[in-house]
This record gives structure tokens, sequence and C-alpha cells, in this order.
């Protein structure tokens, strides 16, 4: 059981693929553990395995990817928009014998939420709740998600971090009938085992890339559900995951406004959260990438333009701040007056100093006037949008820290978190160096992708 056609047949026709989309009640329930652990199961038994992150997340997919060998993107019906999420579904299930979608936060959390997406798409809802500390109620938050909104397509329940057997079969037997007298599709339970805990941090969960043990995790987890119905693409619960996926409409060619230029992309453990589509878009819009590593000190490659992305300078501060070679030719870069676009870690090493949560100061690089300073309480989050003349990026923010800088904002990005507009996060100029907290989605507006690297007026 797999596609309905195959890896080489016509983009524009119907495509037919077993997918599943894992969602929960909440945070923390364990998602991505289990959509990891779904796509290394199949992936390992030589299954096309393709998987997508639900909303703007950096963290999450590097796991997902580790798990199906495969780069990861991200679906969000706002920032990625309807059309795209088509496009790229249709294009992996044409290439995949299943598809993997975890969902974010909540089922019904967020505008839009993963309920959205599974109820666009027809994507079936996996249902990971941590029963660790219930028996009975598991059931009502079963009937509940299944339930709460009309239509929505439902593949079944799975019921993590479980005690025991006896466990499970409580569990199991909590299950109440559904409409028409059967009960929600119980899809077995995962025991609590600290062999496959993925570890967090303040912006989520750690790096897979920082865990030498990260693959073994996968593998335990993967074993978990070895037992489960999910293990099986001919069970009668994958049947119930079968999704028809339309050809989207061509879309217009992306104009090549970098045509002939060099990009230099910052990419290591402290400038980590890139989107893979962002890298694309970049190549489409005919730049060529280059790539060097700050921690390593590695100078500017012969470039025209520069992205810091984001990720985690501030567990890097030491390495970064003695990165002088690295320093020095981004300052130069900009003395001469060629374009940085720097987004929210890539901004923070751009100031004098980066001070951690209790005060203690490290140096930076000094590109910009002012000081980061981390806090223990989430300082911004929410999807964004940046309008520029040639058109208006949508992204989003996430940061734990806030910067104390002279400098006036020369734009400000769009706040659109439930649907109420409000003033968002500061953009920052300082010669041909411009930064934000905000990451921007470039396939959102190519043109306005294209300003950022470009040293004309916005």
């Amino acid at each position: 059981m797999g596609a309905e056609v195959s890896a080489g047949a016509t983009p524009h026709a119907p495509v037919l693929c077993p997918v599943v989309l894992v969602a929960a009640p909440a945070s923390g329930q364990g998602k991505t553990t289990v959509a990891a652990a779904l796509a290394r199961l199949h992936s390992r038994a030589g299954r096309r395995v393709r998987a997508f992150k639900c909303g703007p997340d950096f963290l999450d997919p590097h796991w997902l990817g580790l798990a199906c060998g495969h780069p990861v993107d991200n679906l969000d019906l706002w920032m990625t928009g309807e059309d795209e999420v088509r496009a790229r579904l249709h294009a992996a299930a044409s290439q995949a014998d299943l598809l993997v979608v975890e969902g974010v936060m909540g089922l019904f959390d967020g505008t839009p939420s993963a309920a959205d997406l599974a109820q666009r798409f027809g994507l079936p809802v996996l249902a990971v709740i941590d029963a660790s500390a219930m028996a009975g109620t598991f059931g009502a938050l079963a009937f509940g998600l299944q339930h709460y909104r009309p239509g929505l397509p439902w593949a079944g329940v799975l019921a993590n971090r479980v005690a025991s057997a006896g466990h499970a079969q409580m569990l199991q037997a909590a299950l109440p009938p559904a409409d028409g007298g059967t009960r929600s599709p119980w899809l077995g339970a995962v025991m609590r085992d600290a062999a496959f805990t993925l570890p967090e941090r303040h912006l989520g969960l750690t790096l897979a890339s920082e865990l030498p043990d990260a693959m073994a995790r996968l593998d335990a987890a993967a074993d978990a559900l070895a037992a489960t119905p999910l293990a099986r693409l001919d069970s009668e619960a994958m049947a119930r995951c079968q999704v028809r996926f339309e050809a989207p409409a061509t879309g217009a060619a992306v104009p090549r406004l970098l045509d002939g230029l060099s990009i230099a992309v910052a990419r290591d453990a402290a400038f980590c959260f890139i989107y893979p589509a962002n890298l694309d878009s970049l190549r489409a819009l005919g730049a060529r990438l280059v790539f060097f590593s700050p921690l390593a000190d590695e100078p500017l490659p012969d470039c025209d333009a520069v992205w810091l992305p984001g990720g985690y300078p501030e567990l890097h501060t030491p390495l970064l701040g003695a990165a002088g070679r690295c320093r020095d030719s981004l300052r130069a870069h900009v003395s001469a007056g060629k374009p940085v676009w720097a987004e929210c870690g890539g901004m923070m090493v751009l100031f004098e100093h980066i001070a951690d949560a209790e005060g203690r100061a490290q140096p930076a690089w000094g590109l910009l006037p002012g000081e980061v300073h981390m806090q223990t309480r989430l300082a911004a989050l929410g999807p964004q949008q940046l309008t520029l003349a040639a058109g208006t990026l949508r992204g989003h923010t996430f940061h734990y820290s806030r910067c104390d800088t002279p400098l006036p904002a020369v734009a400000r990005t769009t706040s659109v978190r439930g649907g109420v507009t409000r003033p968002g996060e500061a953009v920052y100029q300082q010669g041909s160096l411009r930064a934000s907290y905000f990451h921007a989605w470039f396939a959102s507006a190519p043109e306005a992708t294209a300003a950022l690297f470009r040293s004309a007026p916005w």
C-alpha cells in the first residue's frame, strides 16, 4: 500500500497516500516523539516517508528530518499559504509510502490550528494523549477531541506515557461509544520510558544534532510503536488514513530578482533556525548560496549579501565573542555598503553584549549599539508580517530576550495574532545592515525577499 501514482508520474495527477496528522490536547503530550517514532519505524523498514511540521517551528523538524532522512517543511495556512501547502503535500505524496504531519500546540489551538489544516486537506488526526495521571478521563478527552468539531477526519487515539499493561487496558476500556455505537479507534499505548525522552530547553526541544544518542532515542521510540496498528500500512487503522491529494494549480514563475548574486548564509549550531523552503526561495530568485560558520570563526566567503538567521547565540557567547575573523569580515562587508539581513539570533550577536538571565554580560560583535538581555519569561510569540514597498512578508516571532538600543526603529512588523492587528517587532538599520526579531517566510513575497538582500531603500 502506498502512493497511487509513482514518483515518476505526471505532477498534475491526483495522488492517493496514507497520511497521519499527529495532534494532542495540549503541548507537552509527546507529539514530536510519536511523530518522529512513526516516521523512523517506517523508514527503517524501507518505506519512503516524508514528514511535515504544522506551524512556524524550527526545532521539531530537526527530529522529524533525522527520523525520515529527508528535509522537513512547515505547513501553515496563514504563513505559508494554502496553495503552497497543497503543492507540498501533493509533491510529497507522489514520492512517498507514508506522510507524517506533526501538529502544533493543542489540536484546536491557534488561528489557523492543526485542526484547520486537517479539515482543509482531509488529514486523519491521530490524537496523542499523555495518560500518565489519568484513567477514565482518557475516554472523555478522546471523545471530546474527536467530536468537538463536526467533520474532523479521524484516525484514532494513542495513549502516551502509560504505566503498565493493566493501565493500558483501563484506558482502552474508558473510550466511550461514538456516534453509531462504535468506539474511537484505539491505536495502542506507549509506555513511559526515559530511553526515548526528547530533552527540552527554553525555545523547545534540544536539537537532534547536539545529542550523540539521538538516533538511539528515535529507535527506542520506534520500537515502542512496533506492536501497534500504526506499524503496518496494510492494517485497518492505516487504511482509514488514505487521502487523495488533488494536483495543485500551476503557480506563477518566481522572478529571478537575485540572479547573479551570491548570498553568504551563517549555518552552524548557533545559527540553525533555517527553513529549508527559505533556501529554496533564494535559489529560485536566482541567488547562489554559500555557507559559513561563525562558531568556527570562518570569515565571510566572497559574497554580495549576507543572511544571519536565528538560532542560539546565547548558548555560544564565549566562542562567538572570540570569533574575530568572522566579526571583522562582516564589519568590512557592511562598510563596503553590502546588505546584511539578520533575524532574531542573527541580530542578537550584532549588539555589543549578550547578558544572560542573571545579568552576566558577554561581549558580542558590536556592529549595533546596545545590549541583548536574556530573560526566563517569553518576550514575544506569534504570527507577524513585514510590509515593504515590494510586498508583504509573512512570518513569526518567538524569543526569550529583549534588546536595549538607542537605534530608532526604521520599520515595524504587524502582529496579527488572533485576527487583531497591533504593532509588532522593530526593524533596525545601521548602514546596509538591517535586523529584527522577525523570522520571515521568504516564499510569501518573493519581491520583498529580494529587497532584503539588496542595498536599495525599502
